[in-house]
């Protein structure tokens, strides 16, 4: 049973359902947001707060769980409407000033980078907003708990609300309706055995629901923690097989792509919810980012 404080917001990205959220509670003096999304899924996101009879300058806060392009794009145009924007201390120079972001993710998406992503404007510095771990964040009747949960990548935090956790992505992508989820690993942050520790805090905090930001709110949090945590020691045992025989990245994004696909053919996934996945967790993002941590922690 969803909470009825929640709003789940399909930000339909690429015009796609089930790919990215954004998390909308109302408090006495206006509202917070989970996660912007991106600066291109703006337009929904301003229809569907005209649906609630809000405009973006009743969003007073926005909470993001770490600064990835679909995460974090839209925190810059928000804030120049009198949002704060709170996020993790390791993230916050990027947001003040993305020109290194947005110069990174243009070496992966190129020319398509405007079309996936939009504009990814800075936050103003005084909007920013940086607690720390373990810290309340108080806003208005809400109460929020930031826990640094590294992993699927240094700089993220997820969130505690009454019996919520806003997982981001370090408790994996799911779509609705089937028993199954994936651990998105894009380079440069990958860590597996952080990623273990932060499962293991999140487990300790007994909260019932869980709601990453690909896709939605879920009444099985433990069954999600737990299933995460088997697929990443799959992953790990599978990357150790392969890497054995000294693959090019894209031998393994290949074998990768395989995999996956078997996966998704003994789930019985249509090909709907695969698109929504690989939009939400591209394979060779997670590839890539396997390559670059067996160089960089398992082979050194």
């Amino acid at each position: 049973m969803a909470n009825p404080r929640i709003l789940t917001i399909d930000l339909n990205f690429q015009n796609k359902t089930g790919a990215i959220a954004s998390y909308l509670i109302r408090h006495n003096n206006g509202a917070v947001l989970i996660e912007s999304g991106p600066g291109s899924t703006l337009p929904v996101l301003e229809a569907t707060l005209a649906k609630e009879d809000l405009t973006p300058r009743d969003i007073t806060h926005v909470l993001l769980t770490h600064i990835h392009l679909d995460h974090a794009g839209a925190a810059g145009w928000l804030s120049r409407q009198g949002a704060e924007i709170y996020v993790h201390p390791k993230g916050a120079p990027h947001l003040l000033n993305p020109e290194k972001l947005i110069a990174s993710a243009a070496r992966i998406y190129g020319d398509r980078m405007d079309q996936l992503w939009g504009e990814f404007l800075p936050v103003e510095p005084d909007q920013l907003k940086i607690p720390n771990d373990a810290e309340e964040i108080a806003i208005g009747n809400l109460r929020f708990v930031a826990l640094d949960t590294p992993g699927h990548a240094e700089h993220h935090y997820s969130y505690l609300f009454e019996d919520v956790c806003f997982s981001g992505d370090v408790g994996g992508v799911r779509i609705p309706g089937y028993p199954y989820l994936r651990a998105p690993m894009p380079p440069p942050e990958l860590y597996f055995g952080r990623w273990h520790e932060s499962i293991s805090r999140l487990r300790r905090e007994k909260f019932s629901r869980i709601a990453p930001t690909h896709f939605g709110i879920f009444d099985d949090a433990e069954w999600q923690l737990n299933e995460l945590d088997k697929n990443l020691t799959a992953v790990e045992k599978w990357l150790a097989e392969i890497m054995s025989a000294g693959p090019s990245i894209e031998e393994l994004r290949a074998k990768f792509e395989r995999w996956m696909s078997e996966q998704a053919r003994e789930q019985g996934l249509s090909e709907d919810v695969i698109l929504a996945y690989a939009l939400s967790n591209p394979i060779g993002m997670s590839a890539d980012g396997m390559m670059r941590y067996w160089t960089k922690f398992r082979s050194a």
